[in-house]
């Protein structure tokens, strides 16, 4: 099977956070394709319609938070491989140590600054793009 897309699942409950991230993407970026989860609930439905290249996670949700969702992710054979990068407000010690326990390829604390984020996921979106997604 040939993928032509990099698939990624964005777990964020704020909507607003969502079109943040859709519009810090310049158009030229266009080999990937996005799914959208509000709480890891509904991540894992996603999970099961289709199998993510990457998920982008935050840990402040409501019913199955972040840490919780990456838990069960990581505990389950069929899915502990694929890489979750976190993108979050918390800079609390205890969460960062705990998702690099969990296995997390990466950890990003949301900038206040527009300009800030937007570098940064592009930053994610290119380094997935070019480094770690590879055809099928």
């Amino acid at each position: 099977m040939n993928k032509s897309r990099l698939r990624i699942l964005l777990v964020e409950d704020d909507k607003i956070e969502v079109v943040k991230l859709k519009r810090s993407i310049p158009k030229e970026f266009n080999n990937y394709s996005f799914a959208f989860a509000v709480n890891g609930r509904e991540a894992f439905s996603k999970i099961d319609e289709e199998t993510p290249d990457l998920i982008i996670l935050d840990l402040n949700m409501p019913d199955t938070n972040g840490l919780e969702f990456l838990t069960i992710l990581k505990e389950n054979e069929d899915l502990k491989h694929i890489p979750v990068m976190i993108l979050t407000t918390s800079d609390n010690d205890r969460d960062i140590f705990e998702c690099y326990k969990l296995g997390i390829a990466g950890y990003i604390i949301k900038p206040l600054k527009y300009e800030d984020y937007q570098l940064k996921i592009q930053a994610i979106i290119n380094y997935w793009s070019h480094n770690e997604f590879l055809k099928l």
